[in-house]
């Protein structure tokens, strides 16, 4: 039996390059690279992993790793191609409000990057499937908070 730090690179691995939608599914793909293991051991392993489920470009719920916004199932991109698309579209503001809006499936990797880095001028964000809205300090000057952001997204103003 291979070891865990081995078994948990191959769900990394299988997660990011295949559409996943089951435990079951990922038993099989597991079972087939030579990890033996029960369904109790690999939920705490996608535990561990913080492993989420997201909706896929074809709509299919998917196994999707933390910070998923990296990866892309598409094998016609470069890499480099895939590191600059994190799923952002746009941010617009209105008052002590901002919206962000992504492709789908990326709001709710985003809004974490954005929960964990602790801005001080953003007291909370709400996410959906391609939405997220941010809730500002009183006063939070929108240039302060755009540049909180582009540390943790590269945006491009689309206003």
């Amino acid at each position: 039996m291979k070891k865990k730090a081995s078994r948990l690179d191959a769900i990394k691995m299988i997660i990011s390059s295949k559409e996943i939608g089951s435990q079951d599914e990922l038993l099989q793909e597991l079972n087939s690279e030579g990890f033996e293991l029960t369904q109790a051991t690999l939920s705490r392993d996608l535990k561990q992993l913080k492993v989420a489920k997201a909706a896929s470009m074809n709509g299919k719920y998917v196994y999707v790793l933390p910070n998923d916004i990296m990866y892309k199932r598409q094998t016609d991109q470069k890499a480099s191609e895939m590191l600059s698309n994190n799923g952002f579209v746009s941010l617009q503001f209105s008052a002590n409000i901002a919206v962000i809006k992504t492709r789908p499936g990326y709001a709710s990797s985003i809004a974490y990057d954005i929960d964990n880095r602790e801005g001080i001028d953003i007291l909370g964000t709400i996410a959906g499937d391609d939405t997220i809205m941010l809730v500002l300090r009183e006063g939070a000057v929108h240039n302060d908070v755009r540049k909180f952001l582009s540390s943790i997204i590269p945006i491009q103003k689309k206003e």
